[in-house]
């Protein structure tokens, strides 16, 4: 490692006093760096003798979401020789975690997000949700499973990164019941548009970056005609429309698979989205004469 000496007048060799925290040009001894920290591991262990030689001594990252902001001091057990008294342990463990539940359920929340894929601010946002729930003491007794699916499927939805009730879970609107009472108003889900599910969906069926463009355009075009149907079922249908007229045609089967949509569903949609076709599909993708290899939906 070099740094800049200034007595040297340059870059030179230093060298790192770990024991004084002390920086050292290893060519005049000048100390360029006095009481530093070291931020790296920590590789010296404080375990007693029972085996145990994890150097980590620090815990964990703190939360606010917990009473004690997640600090809390853990009594070792005295078993196999360790030094203490286990009677502390027992204490400890009979007089119980408050945080026990939630700390569980956080977990699992994170343990559910890993699994789809989720970032981090998901995360935090069902952590949150869940929180509010237990604050107001309506989680007793409720499948837990099922409480963490509903608030990781509404955190998708507030940030902007909706996932299907299928892919998901079914209990929001136990949830969305329970913060409205909290907070005595609508509580906002955010909007979700068909535009929303094609990223998702087109990689999970392998298609081309051309599809996936023409796909697109095609969804925004359809917003500005009523089609009452799901986003979901909207982004379906159309992607069954786009790869009728590619050379690579996916089964109606394969895109109910990837979009957890059923194929009736689907068809229902693309029968309302058929007599806009003309309109919808962009030009460059498709011209008139193609649009009549498109299958009628009475078909």
């Amino acid at each position: 490692m070099d740094s800049y000496c200034s007595d040297c007048k340059r870059n030179t060799e230093v060298v790192f006093d770990h024991a004084a925290g002390d920086t050292v040009c290893s060519e005049c001894g000048l100390v360029l760096e006095a009481r530093s920290i070291d931020e790296t591991s920590e590789w010296r262990t404080f375990a007693d003798d029972s085996g145990d030689h994890d150097p980590n001594r620090v815990g964990g990252p703190v939360n606010p979401l917990l009473g004690d902001a997640a600090l809390t001091t853990v009594i070792s057990r005295g078993a196999n020789g360790s030094s203490g008294d286990p009677s502390l342990s027992r204490l400890q463990n009979r007089g119980g975690d408050p945080d026990r539940a939630i700390v569980l359920a956080f977990k699992t929340i994170s343990n559910m997000a890993d699994r789809l894929s989720l970032v981090t601010t998901i995360k935090d946002r069902a952590s949150e949700i869940y929180k509010r729930l237990e604050d107001q003491k309506c989680t007793r007794g409720r499948n837990l499973e099922a409480l963490v699916a509903a608030c990781i499927y509404i955190a998708c939805r507030q940030e902007g990164k909706p996932r299907t009730v299928k892919e998901i879970g079914r209990a929001k609107e136990f949830i969305v019941k329970q913060l409205k009472v909290e907070m005595g108003e609508s509580m906002e889900m955010g909007t979700i548009h068909a535009g929303d599910y094609l990223r998702r969906f087109c990689s999970n069926l392998g298609m081309s970056n051309e599809e996936v463009k023409a796909v697109q355009e095609t969804v925004q075009k359809a917003g500005d005609f009523d089609i009452r149907r799901s986003p979901i079922s909207i982004a379906a249908a159309i992607i069954f429309m786009i790869t009728q007229l590619s050379d690579s045609k996916k089964p109606l089967r394969d895109i109910s698979i990837a979009t957890t949509v059923a194929e009736g569903t689907i068809k229902n949609a693309y029968r309302d989205l058929y007599p806009h076709a003309a309109k919808i599909i962009p030009e460059w993708y498709a011209k008139e004469r193609d649009l009549k290899n498109l299958c009628s939906p009475k078909a």
